[in-house]
């Protein structure tokens, strides 16, 4: 009789524990979908430049309806994004394949993945990679400027201003200019190219020809070079050119005010 007793009342308690239990278990699944990312930044560490590298990221949704991906966006062209699935059913697990092509790039970089889901509490998640970019020796162009504003000038008269190139790296520079009509000088040389040592800076006067007619002038001029991460530079001029004429007139228009 106790025996049975005991039974009854070990078979009440576990009853009861599964009354409790199971539907705690059950409400702790949160309401709707839910994001779950296993991590949310990914840090490359040291790379050569030029390297891909990948990096996988996991996410559940650990809610209890599906989990929508309704658009990955990165924050630049060098990170490519695979996507395994766009729907996720409750408890299940997804992946995210992210390449960084390190080519062009150098030092420490932060790039950003963003994902937009139907998660009610979280509808945009930021991924972040991060990444030291290793670069060899080589030469590294710098310009003192890369527009050139002229103002108001005189179409008749031809047009010239300095540039200053320098060699920031540890190999010689090696530059040359593109343009159709435009001519460089170093002093009183005219050149087509130039070379720079490690730290060494030079000044060169680029020479135009006059505008060949009046109103808005824009020229685009190149500077080519042996650095391999920037092998080419656009220098933009421009200005507006008038003929003598309009310049009188608009002197004329303007000298009482000039004189204050």
């Amino acid at each position: 009789m106790t025996q049975e007793k005991n039974t009854y009342i070990l078979s009440a308690l576990v009853i009861t524990l599964i009354l409790i239990v199971i539907p705690g278990l059950l409400s702790a699944r949160p309401k709707g979908p839910r994001l779950e990312l296993k991590e949310t930044a990914y840090d490359f560490g040291q790379v050569k430049e030029g390297d891909i590298v990948t990096h996988v990221f996991i996410f559940k949704n650990i809610g209890d309806e599906p989990l929508m991906i309704n658009r990955v966006r990165t924050t630049c062209g060098c990170t490519a994004v695979l996507l395994s699935q766009k729907t996720l059913n409750p408890g299940e697990k997804g992946k995210l394949e992210v390449k960084f092509n390190t080519r062009g790039y150098e030092g420490r970089l932060s790039r950003y993945i963003y994902l937009e889901t139907n998660d009610p509490r979280q509808p945009k998640v930021q991924i972040t990679i991060k990444a030291t970019i290793q670069v060899p020796p080589r030469p590294r162009i710098e310009v003192n400027h890369f527009t050139f504003d002229l103002g108001l000038f005189l179409q008749e008269e031809p047009i010239s201003f300095p540039v200053k190139i320098r060699n920031r790296g540890e190999r010689l520079l090696e530059v040359s200019f593109a343009h159709k009509e435009a001519t460089v000088w170093l002093g009183s040389t005219k050149i087509n190219s130039l070379k720079l040592k490690p730290r060494q800076e030079k000044e060169v006067i680029i020479k135009l020809p006059p505008s060949s007619r009046p109103g808005l002038y824009r020229q685009y001029i190149i500077l080519r070079s042996n650095d391999p991460l920037r092998r080419n530079l656009s220098l933009y001029v421009s200005g507006y050119a008038l003929t003598k004429k309009q310049l009188k007139e608009l002197f004329l228009k303007y000298k009482d005010l000039l004189k204050k």
